[in-house]
């Protein structure tokens, strides 16, 4: 492929110029350097700040980038444009595990490599012509950063939002550490795809839950301006469900245990109860369960024969302690899959039904999680098929209470019906509704004491601990005295130890419990005590990230408040929607913390989220492995970064995926160069007065600039290119059919260039093209919007018609009302089929609008005379039909 364009025949036949790709682009690069065109001013205009989901540096620029930051960019050269003061960053989310790995690989600190990658990035970023503020750089590796990320552990620490506890936890053994439950995809690790087991260890987590409300809540102010996927990714993760807890008492146990339920109404039916076995309470009851335990406690020895279980005999804690080898293998996926047949043990001890007075087992059992609601199932067979199957499997009793429909051939019955089965002398629901009979049971349980209304959420606490190098430490100092103590804030940032690849190898625990600088003096009684060792998950140094951007500087504080206040909140983000339950959640919860304690006056981060799909080839995601890969730096060797940024653009709505053996960059430069050449045919004076132009290549023009704005607020960016391109050959039309240029003057139409002889400024162009200061607003018009999309032509297009540069500061274009008007469509008026009038009519016009106007019309009324008007059809804009009887 060639670097560039190849020469086309001009329209008299003449060939036309050269547009050399590669010299234009190197060109407008020290132009820009040098001009600074987008740092942000704070001159008290109005304002506007747009975010990019920051990038990884794993390696250079790839074509989900090319998509991401051309969508994000034509946001903000719109907001240039338009005149407001724009805020638009740029960062690097710089520790994690690819870096950590390379380094291992290269024998070297994570460093080294991360910051090669971030060097290459950003002269990449530069290339592509992404209108970033660079005075606002920041990388999360960078202590003065991670600083702040500690200072925002021990906020949430000192408020009881940060805390440690032993817990199953997701294991990846290929990266070796542990995994929040969003970065677990499918039962495996989402960055490189091991198999996710389960261990129990002590971990740090922030509690997400105390919010889970407020998130779930305030997703109603961001409908129409996120899209409605995430908010229904977010609201469905949230998972807020509507219920009661039940008591369920427990002979030779002091406490009862507490079950959650979304249908108390079933209670009756309630047959046995299931465990996680990988909780405490599991351990306990088999403990409980087991000869020695029993013979204290002969409550529940005497309920021998219940539901087929035996009570005496067997070691309870040694057959769960058996039974867990096998579920730690299995991934919480796996565990809740229906289609997986139930497994479990009983655990020797049973419960007391509140509603029955019977007793029925306590089991074991792979479906049920620890940190999913209160860990404890109530089993109703009945009307749960993973319970029926557990049941069927184990020989519990089956007991329906919902009156499944006659015609019903299946096993549990989840659905509406009557209550069967659900009554006794202290309460009776048999005959009522699902919804009155859920009531009947928690008005009777909270009278009883027996439980309450609850609620109860699918979302779980954010755990952040990794058993890695990489990431910003925790600051928490363990002492044998004091137990957890907190870093003083005057010691931030604790630093990371300068380790090499072969002294970070992952082993299980940390790198950092095998290196000196674990051993430290307690901040509170001066005696020996020894660091945290886990590193934090790096989504927690992209919370609150954002707020650094307006100060990025600031040395005393994470933030100026009064920068957060005069930029925050974001007003539009742009990233991809498989954050949904990651990042853009954490975002939002660190947001409403530090709002709760006045560090923010708002409790959202981002007003608007533009979420871009995918780039595949072929059909399938690109992948080494498939061998479809297409390498960004190629693509933009051969077309030019224009021809790239335009193609992803055009390609089709933002939040469609894009197939890149269906693009044509081709096609885009070849468009890029018409544009171009139309500038260099333009022969009248900048400022010519447009009105003694061509009368119809203006509609065009205003109608385009109308279309402009709205197009961009609806982020339809691929009909605004095409509506360029339709500029394009409406503005080719006109010069081709124009009459040849009048003698402007010996400097008119070379700006800059004029004094240095009678083509300077205009190229090789000069003495054909048209003088029609029509064609002259048209094609200025094509390079202010072209700038939003392909800078370097727009850039080019803007000197050759006599500008200085630059074009990203134009100034948007003023849509004449009254040119950009659509013209009048007529309107046919029938009366009982026949002809009656023919109206003009503006092609917006409404259904009740033109109804009016057809029998206002004078013919339309003498035809229809005293007769009654039986219906009046109306297809707006064309045809309306009276018929009359």
């Amino acid at each position: 492929m060639r670097e560039h364009a190849p020469a086309t025949s001009h329209h008299r036949g003449e060939p036309a110029p050269t547009y050399d790709v590669r010299a234009v682009q190197e060109k407008w690069l020290k132009v820009w350097a040098e001009l600074d065109p987008f740092r942000r001013r704070d001159d008290g205009r109005e304002r506007r700040y747009l975010v990019d989901m920051y990038p990884y540096p794993s390696g250079d620029l790839h074509m989900g980038h090319a998509e991401a930051w051309a969508l994000g960019d034509v946001i903000a050269r719109w907001w240039f444009q338009r005149g407001y003061d724009v805020l638009h960053p740029v960062g690097w989310d710089s520790f994690g595990l690819p870096a950590e790995n390379a380094a291992i690989r290269r024998g070297e600190n994570p460093a080294a490599w991360t910051e090669a990658n971030i060097a290459t990035q950003a002269e990449s970023f530069r290339r592509y012509a992404v209108s970033f503020d660079w005075s606002t750089r920041l990388h999360t590796h960078d202590p003065e950063y991670y600083r702040w990320t500690q200072w925002l552990f021990l906020t949430l620490y000192e408020h009881g939002l940060a805390y440690r506890r032993s817990s199953p936890v997701n294991w990846c053994p290929g990266d070796r550490t542990v995994l929040a439950n969003e970065q677990v995809v499918g039962g495996r690790c989402e960055r490189c795809g091991a198999e996710v087991t389960r261990r129990e260890l002590t971990q740090w987590y922030f509690r997400t839950t105390a919010y889970a409300q407020r998130l779930l809540d305030d997703l109603v102010g961001l409908a129409g301006r996120w899209p409605d996927r995430v908010l229904a990714i977010q609201r469905n993760w949230i998972g807020r469900s509507a219920g009661a807890e039940i008591d369920f008492a427990v002979p030779g146990r002091s406490a009862p245990v507490t079950v959650f339920t979304t249908r108390p109404d079933t209670v009756f039916g309630a047959t046995f109860l299931a465990v996680a076995p990988d909780s405490p309470l599991a351990a306990e009851l088999a403990e409980l369960g087991s000869p020695g335990a029993r013979a204290a406690g002969a409550d529940n020895a005497g309920a021998a024969g219940a539901a087929g279980a035996v009570a005496a005999g067997p070691d309870r804690r040694a057959d769960l302690d058996r039974h867990l080898l096998g579920v730690r293998r299995l991934s919480e996926l796996d565990r809740q899959a229906e289609s997986r047949p139930g497994s479990g043990v009983f655990l020797g001890v049973y419960a007391v039904n509140p509603v029955t007075g019977r007793r029925i087992p306590i089991w074991a059992a792979d479906h049920v999680l620890a940190d999913h609601g209160t860990g404890v199932v109530m089993g109703v067979p009945g009307q749960d098929q993973r319970d029926w199957a557990f049941a069927t499997a184990f020989g519990l009793p089956i007991v329906r209470t919902v009156q499944p429909p006659a015609d019903f051939a299946g096993e549990a019955y989840p659905g509406e019906g009557p209550a069967v089965n659900s009554a006794n002398d202290r309460l009776d629901l048999d005959g009522l509704a699902v919804a009155e009979a859920g009531a009947a049971v928690i008005g009777w349980l909270e009278s009883t004491g027996a439980g309450r209304a609850a609620v109860s959420y699918r979302l779980r606490d954010w755990l952040i601990s990794r058993q890695r190098y990489w990431g910003a430490p925790i600051p928490i100092v363990h002492c044998p005295r004091d137990g957890e103590v907190p870093v003083p804030l005057d010691e931030l940032p604790v630093r990371l130890p300068d380790l090499r690849g072969d002294e970070i190898q992952p082993a299980g625990v940390s790198p950092l419990a095998a290196a000196d600088w674990v051993a430290v003096t307690c901040p509170r009684c001066g005696g020996p005590a020894r660091r945290d060792t886990d590193t934090m998950d790096t989504f927690v140094d992209s919370s609150w990230y954002f707020l650094r951007y307006p100060s990025p500087h600031e040395a005393g504080r994470p933030f100026d408040p009064a920068a957060v206040d005069r930029w925050g909140p974001v007003d539009q983000y742009v990233g991809g929607s498989d954050h949904a339950t990651g990042h853009l959640l954490y975002a939002r919860f660190v947001t409403k913390v530090l709002h709760d304690l006045g560090q923010l006056p708002f409790a959202e981060p981002f007003r608007a989220l533009l979420c871009q799909g995918e780039v595949i080839n072929s059909g399938r995601g690109m992948s080494k492995s498939l061998g479809n890969g297409i390498d960004l730096g190629e693509q933009i060797g051969a077309y030019g970064v224009d021809a790239v940024r335009l193609t992803m653009v055009f390609a089709g709505p933002p939040e469609e995926d894009k197939d890149w053996a269906d693009l044509s960059p081709g096609g885009s430069l070849r468009f890029l160069h018409r544009a171009w050449r139309l500038a260099g045919e333009v022969t009248s004076a900048p400022g010519a007065d447009p009105a003694a132009g061509d009368v119809e290549l203006r509609r065009v023009t205003h109608r385009t600039i109308r279309e402009a704005d709205r197009l961009l607020e609806l982020r339809r960016f691929n009909v605004l290119v095409a509506r360029v391109m339709e500029l394009v050959n409406a503005a080719r039309r006109a010069v081709d059919a124009g009459p040849g240029p009048a003698d402007p003057g010996p400097d008119a139409g070379r700006g800059p260039d004029a004094g240095r002889g009678p083509d300077a400024g205009r190229g090789p162009d000069a003495g054909r093209g048209s003088a029609d200061p029509a064609v002259r607003e048209a094609v200025e018009t094509v390079a202010v919007l072209l700038s939003l999309v392909a800078p370097y032509t727009a850039e080019e297009m803007w000197e050759r018609l006599g500008h200085r540069p630059t074009v990203a500061l134009a100034g948007w274009p003023a849509a004449d009302p009254e040119l950009a008007a659509e013209p009048a469509v007529t309107a046919v008026v029938q009366v009982d089929g026949r002809v009656r009038a023919r109206l003009s009519v503006p092609p917006g016009i409404d259904e009740a609008q033109l109804r009016e106007q057809a029998l206002a019309d004078p013919v339309v009324a003498r035809a229809v005379g005293a007769t009654p008007v039986r219906a009046v059809v109306v297809r707006p804009p064309r045809l309306v039909n009276i018929v009359l009887g």
